[in-house]
């Protein structure tokens, strides 16, 4: 029999900064059509965050434009009059063309309605990038740095990786954060890893099945993790301790129950096996060795927050001025996309299966912290807005490449595409893209009992 486990509390943030970061995303994408569709004195007669067949969240009629909230969170649209979208209202295309109708206007204006929400999308990546580098900087953990080594999954030790390897390069070239490991590995194909191995230099041969096998089992099981000690970082009031012994900030915990716990992972194994029960925990407090007797909750937790990698290992850190954000943020944002395209490209060549890389909001939603980071969402925000921009200039009929490529089409020829090709048309991508969604969601509900 098995059991679902669900963290609500780390489901809710999740879910919280999910739904925050797409009404964002969506709300601007629309504004990009919403915007010069006015400018152009065309009826806008619906603009709406999320799907809304049926009734509405919320709604309200302001001028000739009705606002709404809907409620199936797979994106958003405006209604333009003149124009087949997702409502597939083509009534209004029984009538002669109207001046305040879409389909009356030049094609060059109608491009730019198309396009305009891929542009905000681009231009919202780059800002947001530009703002993340100029408020924080930058922060990785560069590979050798890592002085404990790694502990390498089964993958990894498949391709000889081995638990305490300090991994030093890809290809003879350096790999400066730790970090992108993994997807250096999917992304640029390496045919060698050199790792540190004792006082030995060791050269490891990538097969080139790894990127399809990464793909696989990234989302569960990382290709390596960081070792690195157990020490308390602060004690929350879930802790429950006895006979007067308590624990402390900077505590290096050492064993349980006296079996030794030299990293973390060691120590997050060994915790869950005496859930609910009471241990004795070693530990090393400056020069002397103590021992807290403590409380292992139902879940195997201690009630103590630990140090991370980078509280532990030394990190590079750079500031940026604006001007140099500029620069550093838009070539963050170009590259981001870049890694995406190449992504794309493993998929549709075969390196890369797709029932291992697709996935729904379910997927997108659980790549946010458990815990809200200002920093991480607006990361994967500006990530989101580069490929939302990608996606949808993709030529395909429903979205905006394909209404935009049909657009071009007639200014290069002087032929516009009849009202009723642009119906069918918008049934045929409309049939494709929710496949794809449906598809992408199956599989994930799949992963999540799987």
């Amino acid at each position: 029999m098995y059991t679902l486990a669900i963290d609500f509390a780390s489901v809710g943030v999740k879910t919280g900064q999910f739904i925050l970061s797409f009404s964002i995303l969506v709300v601007l994408h629309e504004l990009g059509h919403f915007i010069p569709a006015r400018l152009f004195k065309t009826r806008v007669e619906k603009f709406y965050l999320f799907f809304n067949p049926g009734f509405s969240l919320w709604k309200k009629k302001i001028g000739e434009t009705e606002y709404g909230i809907g409620w199936i969170p797979f994106g958003g649209y405006v209604k333009i009059s003149g124009m087949v979208d997702e409502s597939m209202d083509t009534e209004q295309l029984n009538k002669a063309p109207e001046s305040w109708e879409l389909r009356s206007k030049p094609a060059y204006q109608r491009l730019i309605v198309m396009l305009g929400g891929v542009i905000v999308n681009v231009v919202l990546a780059i800002v947001i990038f530009i703002g993340i580098t100029w408020h924080w900087g930058e922060e990785y953990l560069p590979a050798k740095n890592v002085v404990y080594g790694v502990h390498a999954s089964d993958l990894a030790k498949s391709v000889g990786v081995q638990d305490g390897d300090i991994v030093l390069s890809l290809d003879q070239k350096e790999l400066k954060n730790f970090e992108q490991l993994e997807s250096k590995l999917v992304l640029d194909n390496p045919k060698t890893i050199q790792v540190k191995r004792g006082d030995s230099l060791v050269t490891l041969n990538v097969p080139s099945t790894l990127s399809s096998s990464l793909a696989k089992i990234k989302k569960t099981i990382p290709f390596v993790t960081p070792r690195f000690p157990v020490i308390v970082d602060s004690i929350s009031k879930q802790a429950v301790t006895m006979d007067g012994a308590n624990f402390q900030k900077g505590d290096t915990l050492l064993m349980i129950n006296n079996l030794s716990v030299q990293y973390r992972y060691e120590f997050e194994a060994l915790k869950k096996q005496y859930a609910d029960s009471i241990v004795v925990v070693t530990a090393k407090r400056g020069n002397d060795t103590v021992k807290v007797k403590a409380l292992v909750s139902g879940s195997g937790q201690l009630g103590l927050v630990l140090k991370l990698p980078y509280d532990i290992f030394k990190t590079v850190h750079t500031n940026y001025s604006f001007s140099e954000s500029i620069t550093v943020g838009t070539k963050r944002c170009f590259t981001t996309l870049d890694n995406y395209v190449t992504g794309i490209k493993q998929i549709f060549t075969g390196k890369v299966n797709p029932n291992d890389s697709l996935g729904s909001l379910i997927s997108i939603g659980n790549t946010f912290s458990a815990q809200w980071d200002w920093y991480k969402f607006w990361t994967l925000t500006a990530v989101f807005s580069i490929i939302l921009a990608f996606m949808n200039v993709l030529p395909i009929p429903a979205l905006d490449g394909g209404h935009a490529l049909f657009i071009l089409f007639e200014m290069i020829t002087g032929r516009k595409p009849s009202d009723k090709f642009m119906e069918y048309a918008q049934i045929v991508g409309m049939i494709i893209m929710f496949g794809l969604m449906f598809y992408a969601l199956g599989l994930d509900v799949w992963r999540l009992f799987k």
